[in-house]
């Protein structure tokens, strides 16, 4: 049994993720196969290893010990990758495919550290998620980080990072918008079809406040680079010039002043980023070193 490291790998990502379920979604594998590893290793054990309760799991005695053993094996495994890794020494490029946010605002910060990571290059492929993940799927990219999950067949998802949608201007604003404010404003919109623009419609329906249709738009922009010099170059009269976008694209600009974020009264427009890879690849060492390492950064 310990020379099959699969069965122990599904039972510490249930213990880790607290659920059958999302350990299912994790390891991209349905959630019987899940069920029926874990009865394997109980048949083999001839004891229960995991209670199941209404809110999540919780390990026996029998499960303790197993975990404490198959952590020692899951950390030899790891170090053997690394050094696999090293072995392969492929002469490649790890291209990303990346949402305009995450590509320009939040990869750049940590791509040195790849690179090292895997001794490859990498590069960046910036596109909408969806393209995004039709490039995954046609095998041109190597790994998506995307804004929203676009599910198909095929493509393991993984939770990511944490994102919040903010209004922003390069005048002050106060720290709740009224509805009142949104419509006296002078806006550059998203692209109607955007994924940030459909988060915002539905938050303002969610605080009973007047559809975006209805703000005074001056320009429409469809990346967060363009919004963002668009805001920046704007001119400072009665009327603020403002758009939405991530807080992560515009952290360092608020932090000096530069710029400055509002938000809706009630409703905070938060939204989980995806990392996205092909199953068949579930168990390269290139992708699980990069999962690794991506699921380690905290923003």
């Amino acid at each position: 049994m310990l020379s099959d490291f699969t069965k122990l790998n599904t039972f510490l990502t249930v213990v880790k993720e607290k659920s059958f379920s999302k350990a299912s979604a994790k390891l991209g594998i349905s959630q019987p196969a899940v069920t029926q590893q874990m009865r394997f290793l109980e048949t083999y054990l001839d004891a229960t290893i995991v209670d199941r309760k209404k809110n999540g799991i919780s390990l026996t005695k029998e499960g303790e010990k197993l975990f404490t053993i198959a952590q020692k094996i899951e950390k030899v495994v790891l170090n053997g990758e690394k050094e696999l890794l090293k072995i392969i020494n492929k002469d490649i490029t790890f291209v990303f495919g990346a949402s305009h946010a995450i590509g320009n605002y939040i990869l750049p910060t940590f791509l040195n550290d790849i690179k090292a990571k895997i001794n490859n290059d990498v590069s960046v492929t910036l596109d909408s998620s969806d393209k995004s993940i039709e490039a995954l799927q046609d095998k041109k990219i190597d790994m998506a980080l995307i804004e929203s999950p676009v599910f198909e067949d095929g493509i393991i998802y993984r939770e990511w990072l944490e994102d919040e949608i903010v209004i922003f201007s390069n005048q002050k604003l106060p720290k709740r918008v009224k509805n009142e404010d949104l419509q006296s404003y002078k806006w550059v919109c998203r692209n109607p079809n955007s994924h940030t623009r459909r988060l915002f419609k539905d938050a303002l329906e969610q605080s009973n406040m007047q559809d975006c249709e209805t703000f005074n738009m001056v320009s429409e922009a469809s990346s967060p680079t363009a919004i963002m010099q668009t805001i920046l170059h704007s001119s400072k009269d009665d009327v603020p010039t403002v758009s939405i976008v991530s807080t992560h694209a515009i952290k360092e600009y608020v932090k000096h002043g530069i710029l400055f974020e509002s938000r809706l009264p009630e409703i905070k427009m938060h939204r989980k980023l995806y990392i996205a890879y092909l199953k068949e690849r579930k168990h390269d060492a290139f992708i699980d070193t990069v999962i690794n390492y991506l699921m380690t950064i905290k923003k």
